[in-house]
């Protein structure tokens, strides 16, 4: 079936072959004249569709190397050499073939980014009903819902629209919106952005905005305007069409005029078939897209590889991509000659029984501390406040520092440095300390820009939306100088189309970067985690969660790129060389097609030296992991 479609697919390919071997058996049979127009009512055909193509081409301002396979077929069949015509038809073909599938990772539709979008709203009242049921939950299409709308949203769901909080607080993960990690609380009263997941409570909203208008909608129309406005890549073998043409046109007219003989015309022009052009750079660009799968990295076809091999400017997001995406331990800060490492054990223990983000980040450094939990006899936890947990005769509270002051009022706020969050912990009703945590830059992210710096990548930003002092902080143990914070997706967009030199490279994760990753010259987006809506809008979707993966990303491009350009240029010295040859008349036109195909024979055998390459630069930190929290 696979054959079939393939067949299907590419039927130029499959007729070609099917009248090449009628014309072969035609010959064989003694009827040279029912082959030879055989021959000819095909090339025909394919001489006057690829002339169309080519004038619509010529008009789109394009000039291809068609025009040189053109001029092939028809100067083979004018000296009645119908059978190097269909040689050339049948090359010309396969390597229009190779680098369509070479391409066709390219377009990906935004099916993933679309399926998230909220589709129902639990509307508790409508703004227009001036006598509403009490109690009463209508299930309604998110797009009917109106400015006003009183809105339930429930656990862990996304926020249907833009709403302003009704309920006396709720903690809600902006993170797809805002790169943030850390769960945001909001009072009543506060701004409730679409796109954003509720917290462990029920919460109400009343509606401030449509669908349409809302932030995630919002979102959804920056990715599809920035694809829709991004220019095409030049083929790679077209910036060669008009010099290559030029001179084989101007060697198979020489051996004309010296010969006096057109079937010369046809034998040296026969050898300057475009195929070592069209087929060395695809092949070439499929095995680096194969090399780079085997790395964890998925690139989106051939263009991609050529824009990143010339990359010139870098823009990183902050969450996610230069640091881990989730807190993890950066102190334990006790109190009263309270042990550490015992303030830790209690803590985590206590956090078995929350949902709260920073809990897993608790109990993950007591698990790598090898501090033993012990089970509690009673638990209960306060949404977006804090738990408390009874264990061995004990009471342990771990929270915000308002819950547990409630319960041990001599807590008092430590200092945190920027990115920094905090659980407070009492212990049977006294002040214990704290559980510091923080989202810490990855291990790698220095070694990663500082080789970028090293290796033509001339300018480096970070565009986020966090607070500015916590990008700034990040900024400085990475090696970036240049920071521009607190941004909202169409400012992160605005900023990238600004950056200069080109192209521009953006590396980021989360449904609030698949704009700028949409409209950035090669977007990159970190997948290890599932952020789907970032790999649909991106050329790049690195599947291991490591930043270290754009140093291989680059390297890989650059070395296909060179083996790409390389083996194009062995093709035309070769066919340049053969045609050389050719007009001194050695070499007949059915012969120069079949050498013509060793020709492609060996660009493509150098075109796969692209599977295989240098390895990453990056020091061999990046691979490290990161060392035990301190206290």
């Amino acid at each position: 079936m696979r054959f079939l479609r393939s067949m299907w697919t590419y039927p130029v390919i499959t007729v070609t072959i099917i009248v090449l071997g009628s014309v072969l058996a035609l010959e064989a049979a003694g009827e040279a004249q029912l082959a030879r127009w055989t021959a000819v009512a095909w090339v025909g055909a394919v001489v006057i569709w690829t002339l169309v193509g080519m004038v619509r081409d010529v008009l789109k301002g394009h000039v291809g190397l068609d025009i040189l396979a053109v001029v092939a077929m028809v100067a083979t069949l004018a000296v009645d050499e119908y059978i190097a015509s269909l040689i050339i038809v049948l090359m010309l073909s396969g390597g229009e073939a190779l680098e369509d599938f070479a391409q066709r990772r390219a377009k990906r539709d935004l099916t993933a980014l679309l399926d998230r979008s909220p589709r129902i709203a639990h509307i508790v009242e409508r703004a227009a009903d001036a006598s509403p049921r009490q109690g009463e939950v209508v299930d309604a299409a998110v797009d009917d819902v109106a400015v006003g709308d009183i809105l339930l949203v429930r656990p862990a769901e996304i926020v249907p629209v833009d709403g302003v909080l009704l309920s006396e607080d709720g903690a809600f993960d902006e993170s797809s919106l805002t790169g943030e990690s850390l769960p945001v609380s909001k009072t009543a009263g506060d701004e409730v952005l679409s796109g954003a997941i509720n917290g462990t409570r029920i919460v109400r909203i009343r509606a401030a905005r449509g669908s349409a208008d809302s932030q995630y909608q919002q979102i959804v129309a920056l990715v599809r305007s920035a694809q829709e406005s991004r220019a095409p890549v030049v083929r790679l073998a077209d910036r060669f069409a008009i010099p290559f043409t030029a001179v084989s046109l101007v060697l198979a007219a020489t051996a004309w005029a010296l010969s006096g003989d057109p079937t010369r015309f046809a034998e040296v022009l026969v050898l300057a078939t475009p195929c070592p052009l069209l087929i060395a750079a695809p092949v070439a660009f499929l095995g680096g897209l194969s090399r780079s799968a085997k790395a964890g990295v998925i690139m989106k076809g051939g263009a991609v590889i050529e824009q990143l091999a010339r990359v010139r400017s870098a823009a990183f997001d902050k969450t996610g991509t230069l640091t881990r995406g989730k807190p993890t331990l950066a102190a334990v800060r006790a109190v009263d000659g309270f042990p550490a490492d015992e303030l830790l054990r209690l803590s985590a223990s206590a956090e078995q029984y929350s949902t709260h983000v920073l809990a897993d980040g608790i109990r993950q450094a007591a698990a790598e501390r090898g501090l033993d939990l012990v089970a509690a006899e009673d638990a209960s936890e306060v949404a977006t406040n804090g738990v408390t947990a009874r264990m061995h005769g004990r009471t342990i509270v771990v929270g915000k520092p308002a819950y547990v002051s409630s319960i041990a009022p001599d807590t008092h706020r430590t200092v945190l440095a920027p990115g920094q969050a905090a659980a407070y912990v009492a212990v049977d009703g006294r002040y214990a300390g704290a559980i510091v945590l923080a989202d810490e830059p990855r291990p790698e992210s220095r070694a990663v820009i500082s080789w970028l710096r090293s290796n033509g990548v001339e300018r480096i930003t970070i565009l986020t939306g966090d607070a500015h002092t916590t990008a700034q902080s990040i900024g400085e143990a990475v090696g970036i100088d240049e920071i521009h914070a607190e941004l909202l997706p169409g400012e992160k967009v605005r900023l990238a189309a600004e950056l200069s030199p080109g192209p521009v490279m953006m590396v980021g994760d989360g449904v609030n970067d698949a704009p700028v990753l949409a409209a950035a010259d090669i977007g990159i987006a970190m997948g290890a985690k599932g952020a789907t809506a970032a790999g649909d809008a991106a050329d790049v979707v690195i599947l291991v969660d490591s930043v270290a993966k754009v140093v291989d990303a680059i390297s890989i491009a650059r070395h296909t790129l060179r083996v790409a350009l390389t083996a194009i240029w062995i093709g035309i010295g070769l066919s340049i060389g053969l045609m050389i040859v050719a007009m001194t008349g050695v070499i007949p036109a059915v012969a120069g097609a079949l050498i013509q195909e060793l020709v492609d024979l060996a660009t493509i055998l150098y075109a796969l030296r692209a599977l295989r390459g240098p390895v990453s630069e990056v020091p061999a930190v990046v691979a490290a992991a990161p060392g035990t929290p301190g206290q």
